[in-house]
């Protein structure tokens, strides 16, 4: 037989790809898994161990916490102390259910299931703050809560994060749900110092928290969220405000029906105040609401300083008080050029009223306004000599209206400001553009929403009293940025400093030469204008401001050394006969500030503009006919390259045809002042 061939070995078989990955997703499977289970068992651990330290409910139920808080004027007089309050403990079944279900909707919806953390929530905010590129929505539980009130700071670490967890769950496999509820709306801080449900319902309204409907109910949850900004101590409006957010949420939680939430008048709910308080309140309830932003002790006391000054808060109370007119309310605001509030008055008596005027009502401010439309004007090159016409003017179906219905003609824009003439603010506020007033309003602190329509150069925007102020400071500062606040320094009982303020960098905000100009114009306004009843026999600059129908009325102005402004109106914008602003403001104004500034020795306003040219050379002497060595400014006060003039104006330039003479302004005669001044007041 013919020999055969070797055979060839079998080829190698190749392993599958398929199977090593499916050996690779098995080893990670296993590997996450035990992981997993270590982390289980870790957790496991640390609740147990949290469990066994935490208190028994009973010691739980003596052991409050809380933090008392002096507030000081700048010379360290004590203003007032604000300690933490605690009402009658109440038990679960005597709690209204109200007060339970509203807690739940609006801080914690799957509080009954939840093992004292929430996945589903921690998801949520995980993606919300992911979309937003930032903080915007928490996720703690009641229960994560509790335990960071009671057992840790409010230190915004992962490590304190963590500790929250652990406790959280620890709580819920050591207390019941009830008792978790109890303690939680017996112990949380409300606002105004009031902790627990009884404490705040017996601060705010007067009775005990077993008395609470749906919509004070709603009020006291809605607090939570940040205690000093919903306080209605500190806010009633944004209290109300609060709540009908809460009950909205009540609403589509399944809480309460359609029919109650529908039915809800949180706008009925008066708050009390307690009447062996003054109106420094005003003044102290604001630097409360500042205290979270810049420290996070929860625990010690604090001792807080100032910016206030008792000798410029008593002229203030002193000056509302001698002004009354019918039905109308009084905020003053007082600060020095660099935003240090030095006195507050938010209303006429701060034991009926707690609601803050100087700070957050936003009014129409009307021709104080008018600052604004001559800065734009003064920045785009003129000046107070600058010829304006006072004459009729129409934007599309609107007409501005001096007060009397006259118009004065020719004059200079340093006169139609000190007269407050509203066609010619309102025709510079149209040649610069409405834009342009807006984003100056912008520049100088302005928040509120404004309006770019015509009126808008009149005032017809909103403002608070307090930004107008800053705004006014901002000019008697030469141009640069007066920014509010009130509080110094921030220490505790111990001495430990947490808080020391650091002058502001300096920010400019328009060049010296405009605001000196503008500081000329407002102290025209003061000395022949609708402010003259605000002169207290030294220099000063100020302007008036009157709404349509007289609703409100305003002055503002300072003197080198303080700068204050006074709103006069009534609560609910009804007009009021009378009102102007160069009449009961103007005077309330000369009042606090000849008391706020007895035994100041008087200074010069800075209203004079100099600032240095370009050197005139001999050539540009030769060539355009100048004094060699000279300076040149341009109309606004800038100096000006003579190499740059207008090649028109050489000395060998061809000869221009003749200019139309112009309307030249109107001397400033006590005959022309005597009847430009028989307007009225300005709107």
């Amino acid at each position: 037989m013919p020999a055969q061939p070797p055979k060839s070995p079998p080829p190698r078989r190749k392993p599958k790809r398929r199977s090593v990955a499916r050996l690779l997703l098995i080893g990670v499977i296993g590997w996450s898994a035990a992981f997993a289970l270590l982390a289980v068992l870790g957790v496991s651990l640390a609740v147990a161990m949290s469990m066994a330290s935490l208190p028994s409910y009973q010691e739980l139920m003596k052991s409050p916490q809380g933090q008392s808080v002096v507030i000081r004027a700048a010379d360290g007089t004590e203003l007032v102390t604000v300690g933490p309050s605690y009402g009658r403990w109440l038990p679960y079944n005597e709690i209204p259910a109200p007060m339970i279900e509203a807690m739940k909707a609006v801080e914690d919806r799957r509080f009954d299931w939840h093992p004292g953390v929430d996945p589903i929530g921690m998801l949520r905010a995980a993606k919300v703050n992911f979309e937003a590129g930032r903080t915007v929505e928490g996720a703690s539980t009641i229960t994560q809560q509790l335990a960071r009130n009671l057992f840790l700071t409010r230190a915004q670490t992962y490590g304190r994060k963590v500790r929250e967890l652990i406790l959280a769950m620890a709580m819920e496999r050591k207390y019941s749900k009830q008792q978790i509820m109890e303690a939680y709306l017996n112990r949380v801080y409300f606002g105004g110092g009031a902790y627990g449900i009884d404490a705040a319902s017996r601060k705010f309204y007067g009775h005990p928290a077993s008395q609470l409907d749906l919509e004070k109910a709603a009020i006291i949850a809605g607090l939570v969220k940040a205690p000093s900004r919903y306080a209605p101590t500190a806010d009633p409006e944004r209290a109300r405000g609060r709540a009908k957010v809460v009950i909205v949420t009540m609403r589509e939680s399944g809480a309460i029906t359609p029919e109650q939430a529908a039915s809800a008048d949180v706008d009925s709910v008066h708050f009390v105040v307690d009447r062996n308080q003054g109106d420094v309140r005003y003044f102290t309830d604001w630097v409360l609401t500042q205290l979270e932003t810049l420290t996070d002790e929860a625990e010690e006391p604090l001792d807080v300083t100032t910016s206030l000054n008792p000798r410029h808060q008593a002229a203030a109370e002193a000056a509302a008080k001698a002004q009354p007119i019918g039905g109308t309310q009084i905020a003053i605001l007082a600060m020095r050029r660099d935003g240090a509030v030095t006195a507050m008055v938010g209303g006429r008596d701060y034991a009926t009223s707690i609601y803050n005027r100087a700070v957050v009502a936003r009014r129409q401010p009307g021709s104080s306004w008018k600052l604004f439309d001559y800065l734009v004007a003064l920045e785009e090159g003129m000046t107070p000599d600058s010829a304006v016409v006072d004459e009729p003017l129409r934007i599309g179906n609107w007409s501005p209206r001096n007060s009397n219905g006259r118009y004065l003609g020719a004059m200079s824009m340093k006169q139609a400001f000190a007269l407050s003439v509203n066609t010619v603010a309102v025709r510079l506020a149209q040649r610069f553009g409405f834009d342009s007033v807006a984003a100056m309003a912008r520049r100088f602190g302005i928040t509120t929403p404004i309006s770019t329509q015509p009126a808008m150069a009149l005032g017809a925007s909103e403002a608070t009293l307090i930004e107008m102020t800053a705004a006014y400071a901002s000019i008697a500062g030469g141009g640069v940025e007066a920014r509010p606040w009130a509080i110094q320094s921030i220490t505790t009982a111990s001495g430990r400093t947490l808080y020391n303020r650091e002058p502001d960098t300096p920010r400019i905000l328009v060049a010296p030469f405009v605001a000196q100009h503008m500081t000329g114009m407002l102290r025209a306004a003061v000395e022949t204008g609708t402010g003259r009843a605000a002169q207290i026999g030294r220099e000063l600059a100020g302007k008036t401001g009157t709404t349509s129908s007289n609703k409100d009325g305003w002055f503002i102005g300072f003197t080198p050394d303080l700068v204050a402004g006074v709103w006069m109106g009534r609560d609910d914008a009804k007009p009021v006969r009378g009102l102007a602003g160069g009449q009961a403001p103007a005077r309330a104004f000369a009042a606090f500030m000849s008391r706020a500034l007895t035994g100041v020795a008087p200074t010069p306003l800075d209203d004079e503009v100099s600032v240095p040219g370009y050197a005139v050379t001999e050539p540009d002497a030769e060539a355009y006919g100048l004094a060699p060595g000279g300076e040149l400014f341009d109309n606004g006060g800038q100096p000006v390259n003579p190499g740059q003039l207008d090649p028109s104006l050489r000395a060998d330039a061809p000869a221009a045809p003749p200019a139309q003479p112009e309307a030249a302004p109107a001397p400033l005669t006590d005959k022309w002042l005597e009847e430009a001044t028989a307007r009225g007041p300005e709107v």
